[in-house]
């Protein structure tokens, strides 16, 4: 693979896994409360919240690792899109306050995280033989 695509690809990990991290940590630290309350308000199991900690906290260490990016990718990306589903969905044909797309932030991470998916972690990673790699 070209040099530049693995450099890329690692850009592109550390681009949307650094920051989801703080997320994760985020819930680790004041807990998953108002997701479990969202969930039983849409008529979900409330432990379907603690889903939460993989999407954003082993994902994006996965992806900034690049161990199992296939699969890492993936799972940040159903955790972006579950988000947007459960708590975003008044906004998705919404703009904020500077004409922008309310959920455009939630969308980059999830299609990058899917790019991911496709591609793989690029040479630059901890694993890049294995199938989810």
């Amino acid at each position: 693979m070209n040099r530049k695509v693995d450099t890329g690809l690692l850009l592109s990990r550390i681009a949307i896994g650094f920051p989801m991290l703080f997320y994760g940590i985020g819930k680790l630290i004041h807990g998953i409360g108002f997701i479990q309350q969202t969930l039983v308000d849409k008529g979900l199991p409330a432990f379907f919240g603690y889903g939460v900690y993989v999407g954003e906290v082993i994902a994006p260490i996965l992806l900034l690792l690049g161990w199992r990016t296939r699969l890492a990718g993936a799972v940040f990306a159903i955790n972006c899109v579950t988000a947007i589903l459960l708590v975003q969905s008044s906004a998705i044909f919404s703009l904020n306050e500077n004409g922008g797309w309310q959920i455009e932030l939630l969308m980059l991470y999830a299609l990058v995280a899917v790019s991911l998916f496709f591609t793989g972690g690029g040479k630059y990673a901890v694993s890049t033989t294995h199938q989810w790699d």
